[in-house]
């Protein structure tokens, strides 16, 4: 199966708090990687988001270590609504 990595910059206009986080993150833009696969529906091509990571910390923060903690897309799809 094919899959692909895209890579965005999502923005927090609010601390947040995502499943699997010890505690909330603060206010900021955050670079997010989504794992997709290919399906072949028909004649067509179609990709289905398969996981998600999110960079920490923020981008512009001094931090002592970085990391990509895995988050769940739909997770993250509901704390970007409740931004909106």
């Amino acid at each position: 199966m094919t899959t692909r990595t895209t890579q965005t910059i999502v923005r927090f206009p609010a601390p947040f708090m995502l499943l699997g986080f010890d505690a909330a993150q603060p206010a900021g833009d955050y670079r997010v990687d989504q794992d997709e696969e290919l399906l072949e529906v028909s004649s067509r091509l179609a990709w289905k988001r398969v996981g998600a990571f999110v960079h920490l910390p923020a981008i512009g923060v001094d931090g002592q270590t970085h990391q990509m903690a895995p988050i769940d897309p739909t997770d993250l799809d509901a704390v970007l609504e409740k931004d909106r």
